[in-house]
């Protein structure tokens, strides 16, 4: 039971630290564009977060991604001792991204520590993993940013052209309201992909416990509280990330940050449909250099986004060598 409340515990300070780390997926263009200051940013992203859990429970009436999160392991490999190690390799691998203010995938760093721990607690027996559940989040590493580049670049291209005899002032005053709608779609894509990977988590737990069956029959605090805490996470803010989305890889206007927020708003909730765990990183970083190559390639500064790109592809393994060290730690104690 103690370690069961530890795990809960720990995996709503990830969710915390999963808010304001990606906080700047959602606000970063929005804050860079000034139509609203970075208090109001996070404040308005936020709202949306939360108001995710009404989407996903009242009109999807699953959480598709949950259950992909928590069947990445198949279950009788699943315990509390490897659900906690992952827990602590996610939120160590987190915590170190966004000191360095990369834009990493939370995601893919709570599924490479639950894979990491589980395959050291097997003695490396591959058979643990679900396959059929982890390829598809693999794929998407490369799928996701392609896909938000892709429609980004296709919704610019069309706004550009529909807008060619417009007003450039009235045009400019219009986008920033329009940046409102697009920036609160893309919260709530945020907050109903991310904070479902760490319901998973929970109910793998609890399911591991005995206290419940199956995902289908998690009790509604825990989605709630999962939502709460990625919430609150966003009204922190994670202002070194901000800086390196909304700056660094290109200078982003208003029309574009439409763009951009809008094409991560329709990738996230296709990839919630397909029950895939995307990055929302992935997704909006990929916009922005789809917005950015509109106007020329070089307007995107390429060599910020090799770097992003490592970063993406080392964490699941670092975050499963992670894991596996902090399980032979905790196999001493525990």
């Amino acid at each position: 039971m103690t370690l069961l409340v530890i795990i809960i515990i720990l995996a709503f300070i990830f969710d915390y630290i999963n808010g304001f780390h990606d906080a700047a997926n959602s606000i970063a263009t929005i804050v860079s564009t000034k139509v609203l200051t970075p208090f109001q940013a996070v404040l308005w992203a936020a709202v949306f977060n939360f108001a995710a859990f009404f989407i996903a429970k009242y009109v999807i009436g699953e959480f598709k991604v949950a259950n992909s999160v928590a069947s990445s392991v198949f279950e009788q490999f699943i315990t509390l001792k490897v659900i906690l190690c992952g827990l602590v390799a996610a939120i160590t691998w987190n915590l170190f991204t966004w000191w360095l203010g990369i834009p990493s995938s939370s995601s893919h760093t709570l599924i490479g520590g639950f894979i990491g721990a589980a395959l050291t607690a097997s003695g490396g027996n591959f058979a643990v993993i679900n396959y059929h559940k982890v390829l598809p989040t693999v794929y998407f590493i490369v799928l996701a940013p392609l896909i938000g580049m892709i429609v980004a670049f296709v919704i610019t291209l069309i706004i550009v052209n529909v807008c060619r005899k417009a007003n450039p002032y009235r045009a400019e005053s219009w986008f920033k309201r329009l940046q409102l709608a697009s920036s609160a779609a893309l919260s709530l894509g945020h907050g109903s992909n991310d904070a479902q990977k760490v319901m998973g988590i929970i109910a793998a737990a609890m399911v591991s416990a005995g206290y419940i069956d199956n995902i289908k029959s998690m009790p509604d605090w825990i989605p709630l509280s999962c939502f709460t805490c990625i919430a609150l996470g966003t009204m922190s803010g994670g202002w070194k990330i901000v800086k390196t989305m909304g700056t660094r890889i290109t200078k982003v206007t208003p029309l574009e940050g439409v763009a951009a927020e809008t094409s991560g708003a329709i990738t996230l909730f296709l990839t919630e449909h397909l029950g895939i765990p995307a990055s929302t990183t992935h997704v909006i970083t990929g916009a922005i250099m789809g917005v950015g190559a509109t106007k020329r390639l070089s307007a995107v500064r390429w060599g910020v986004t090799v770097s992003l790109l490592w970063a993406w592809v080392l964490t699941i393994p670092i975050s499963g060598l992670l894991a596996a060290v902090t399980y032979f730690i905790v196999n001493l104690f525990i």
